[in-house]
């Protein structure tokens, strides 16, 4: 189907006023994620939603992407090399890729599509050369629609980070030099290792240091399961009242043990990343522009997992977030820096059946990109090809009937599918 996209225009969008020139230490929180590569997300608009005859006017959209590189200028820069070997950001203000593209298809058209390889060819550009940190492709629907793919790599910034350099390009393209900016922080020396290094005994209990991928066993396939905001409050009060990522988690996980039909006394784990923001001490700003997370692991026998009551499951879920404190963080970052990091290599394969990790937006301004033309009626990530990897987000695009649910997406062995649903829909 990529085939009925046509690239109208490529060009490189750059900070327009000079940023500093030079290389981004990078930390070893964010070089854990650099194997992951550029994560393809992208948000669907409708011309409908507004009467305009600029409808995404590139000219703008290149303008105010210009205005928001200058704070948010890593962004602009390219994937290199320091002297001592380790990977970095040089701040070189050669720009942020930008595509023009058309394609013979409507926004109910990419609705239907799943995230995929196909979905990510229709709307994220390919990124070339690959040192670009960042790429975006603007495809125009004959619908009157717009896709905005979006590529951002991996090692640069984490989701929320990600989400607050779109909300300050939107702003400046809605309201030009009118638009309120919270600058980022761009200090990642302040998630640096200790000297010298020191991983505490109960540390690797709790983080996930190491996840093993390998080839999948058959066909794996993606799901978009949606659960209403009266569910999530029946499911949140089933685990005494817990936040909504453990309630969800737990059923999820519940769930797939029992779809994967695996041996009772195999060992399940559950792992998810988890944000050090507010847990270091002292805090880092609210706005630190990076990656600052790692993933928190949750261990226990399948026959526990699945036929515990389901907030029993969740308690198991909270005890591994309300176990992070500045002491376990400092280990984390203390231990991948002196871990054998292979920052070259991209992630490939899938996770073991015994293994199941909820990456959470919840919360997130995923869908806080008004460009001036309204909110998006979709935002999600276009492609999703890791067997046993979730992602659950808040359902909130434009127009959604229940505002307030929670929208899962779910990449799990074809074999497994249906008897997750099954069950999932059994116990909500």
């Amino acid at each position: 189907m990529d085939s009925a996209v046509q690239v109208l225009e490529s060009s490189f969008v750059s900070p327009s006023e000079p940023t500093p020139m030079k290389g981004l230490w990078l930390s070893s929180l964010d070089l854990e994620q650099a194997t992951r590569g550029h994560v393809p997300t992208f948000y669907l608009y409708s011309s409908n939603d507004v009467a305009t005859a600029d409808f995404f006017n590139v000219a703008r959209l290149k303008e105010s992407m210009a205005k928001a590189l200058v704070a948010f200028y890593p962004l602009a820069g390219r994937l290199g090399i320091d002297n001592d070997g380790r990977m970095e950001i040089n701040w070189n203000g050669e720009g942020a890729l930008f595509v023009v593209a058309r394609a013979n298809l409507t926004v109910d058209d990419i609705k239907e599509l799943k995230p995929s390889p196909e979905l990510r060819k229709l709307v994220v550009p390919c990124v070339e050369p690959a040192s670009v940190v960042l790429a975006v492709q603007v495809t125009f629907l004959k619908c009157g629609g717009v896709a905005l793919g979006t590529a951002i790599h991996h090692v640069s910034v984490d989701a929320l980070s990600a989400f607050h350099f779109i909300q300050t390009w939107s702003a400046f393209a809605k309201h030009g030099n009118g638009a309120v900016v919270e600058l980022p922080c761009h200090d990642r020396t302040l998630l640096c290792p200790r000297s010298p290094p020191t991983v505490h005994p109960d540390a690797l209990l709790t983080f996930c240091p190491k996840v093993i991928f390998s080839d999948p066993l058959g066909p794996v396939v993606v799901k978009v399961f949606t659960i209403s905001r009266d569910q999530v409050a029946s499911l949140k009060h089933h685990c005494s009242g817990t936040s909504t990522f453990c309630a969800v988690s737990a059923l999820l996980w519940q769930c797939a043990c029992i779809a994967r039909r695996l041996p009772l006394d195999s060992k399940a784990r559950l792992t998810f990343p988890a944000n050090v923001r507010r847990k270091v001490r002292p805090p880092l700003p609210d706005r630190y522009f990076g990656n600052a997370l790692f993933k928190l692991g949750v261990t226990g026998a399948v026959r526990d997992i699945a036929t515990e009551a389901l907030g029993s499951v969740a308690s198991r879920i909270k005890g591994a977030v309300d176990r992070m404190d500045d002491e376990l963080v400092r280990s984390a970052i203390d231990y991948f820096e002196t871990a054998e990091i292979d920052t070259t290599r991209p992630l490939r394969g899938t996770l073991p059946q015994t293994h199941l990790q909820i990456v959470s937006w919840l919360g997130m301004p995923a869908y806080d990109a008004d460009f001036g033309w309204g909110k998006p009626q979709v935002m999600s990530r276009a492609e999703s090809i890791r067997g046993g990897v979730v992602f659950i987000m808040n359902n909130e695009g434009k127009g959604t009937a229940d505002d307030g649910g929670v929208r899962v997406l779910v990449c799990l062995e074809a074999a497994n599918m249906m008897e997750l649903e099954r069950l999932l829909y059994a116990k909500l």
